[in-house]
């Protein structure tokens, strides 16, 4: 690594700590001479309009209502002398002319191994019912990005339970992948084996956006108790706040930051990416923001490789974060606009497919379609042969797969299409699998290695 570079690196990033420092220490210390209270004109939508305060964007108010607990908002915006928020909660009680109290918020969470076997909502408080987390430690939302120079490189091989994955699309401790999938297909349950098997020494859920019936089953269901133990989970259901959801996805990465920092190799299991991007879309129209692909703003599109960014291998010396995020892929679209932003802002996507589902193969997984960007840096070059040979065969046999169930194809006519054939009730019970059962690294290795020889 070039060492101007890195120094220069240094210089910038300390030069946006002390001006972060500055305009918090500042704000802190002149919040009362800002004018410390506003007036609430108007309601639109889910925006509210104030006068009387000025506040930078991420600031925290609470307006109050007509039973006197008050409303929880943050600031999104301003024009002129009006500022915009957009409240945490249901907008019960709010009164014209109400009053709005600027709040001091430091933008962290609670952190610490107390959160392990915890289920926290998107302000990193407990929703679980086990009494209040006894941690003393905290972690910022908006942590300072890594030097892309001084991240470890992704060469290590994560075992992630699942053999269809092991063998032929290969993850790497450190790499962001996107699991795409419409409804119905299994992605729940996918993620569920992989928070129980993957090698890691902690696992962070971001539920976002997900049905709140969902929650429930994921933590009974999917995770189970022996999952949870090391385990943390986020999970803030759909009918919350636009807000709190967008937020949510955060105070997830921002606890897997945390134990990277200390030497963790963390699993972060973000369900899902569409969710965020659509709060995101929602807030972003709110305040005014043009429409400019399928409805989608312009910020979405900023806000989504920020938050993916986070995620990936630290600093030399230092943990992991290996990163899946879920892509809803609205009537099996795959050029979606959040899906075909994702593919381009990760390091590999992996394909959920109905047509694999409806033939009852689990997991569903379209191994044509799907790829490891990494795989090559993180297996030998045998292995990654006899992975490129078995997605051969199976693109072949699918390929000419109605050919073959009408019995209009004929032996000898294509020789990938025979050994296809000749091999396909063998691959597909390689790329079965049990939900309780796992499936290791070497194991995975050596059933493929049985499956062409």
């Amino acid at each position: 690594m070039n060492a101007g570079n890195t120094n220069e690196w240094q210089r910038a990033t300390a030069q946006r700590l002390t001006g972060r420092l500055l305009r918090q220490t500042h704000a802190a210390g002149t919040l009362s001479s800002l004018r410390p209270e506003g007036r609430l004109q108007r309601v639109v939508g889910l925006t509210l309009e104030v006068v009387g305060i000025r506040l930078p964007i991420g600031a925290r108010v609470v307006v109050d209502t007509a039973d006197g607990h008050g409303l929880d908002a943050e600031v999104v915006g301003f024009a002129g002398e009006r500022t915009y928020l957009m409240p945490t909660g249901e907008m019960r009680g709010l009164m014209p002319q109400a009053r709005v109290h600027p709040q001091s918020g430091r933008g962290e969470i609670v952190a610490g191994d107390a959160l392990l076997g915890r289920v926290l909502d998107a302000e990193g408080l407990p929703i679980d019912g086990r009494g209040r987390l006894k941690a003393d430690m905290h972690a910022p939302l908006d942590a300072t990005p890594i030097n892309p120079l001084a991240r470890a490189p992704v060469v290590t091989p994560l075992d992630v339970g699942v053999r269809a994955i092991n063998a032929l699309l290969t993850v790497g401790r450190g790499q962001r992948l996107g699991l795409f999938a419409g409804t119905g297909v299994g992605k729940s349950t996918l993620l569920g084996m992989m928070t129980r098997f993957t090698q890691a020494d902690v696992v962070v859920v971001g539920l976002i956006g997900e049905r709140g019936r969902e929650v429930r089953e994921f933590l009974d269901k999917s995770l189970g108790a022996e999952g949870l133990a090391r385990a943390v989970v986020v999970a803030t259901p759909a009918d919350r706040s636009p807000l709190l959801r967008m937020r949510a996805a955060y105070t997830a990465t921002a606890i897997a930051e945390h134990f990277r920092d200390r030497g963790r190799h963390v699993l972060l299991l973000m369900d899902s990416l569409t969710r965020f991007a659509q709060a995101c879309r929602e807030i972003g129209l709110a305040v005014g923001e043009p429409p400019t692909t399928r409805g989608y703003p312009p910020s979405v599109f900023a806000r989504m490789p920020g938050l993916v960014e986070r995620a990936g291998n630290g600093r030399d010396g230092q943990g992991s974060i290996t990163a899946f995020y879920t892509v809803l892929t609205e009537g099996d679209d795959l050029q979606d606009p959040i899906a075909d932003a994702a593919r381009g802002i990760l390091d590999g996507h992996i394909v959920l497919s109905r047509a694999i589902a409806d033939a009852g193969l689990y997991p569903a997984i379209d191994i044509e379609a799907s790829i490891s960007r990494v795989m090559q840096d993180v297996v030998g070059e045998d292995h990654l042969q006899k992975a490129r040979s078995l997605r051969s065969l199976f693109a072949a046999y699918q390929h000419n797969r109605d050919l073959i169930n009408i019995g209009a194809y004929q032996r000898g006519a294509d020789p990938k299409v025979d050994a296809a054939l000749e091999r396909w009730p063998r691959i597909e019970e390689f790329l079965k699998q049990p939900v309780r059962e796992a499936a290791g690294f070497n194991d995975s290795r050596k059933r493929l290695d049985a499956l062409l020889a």
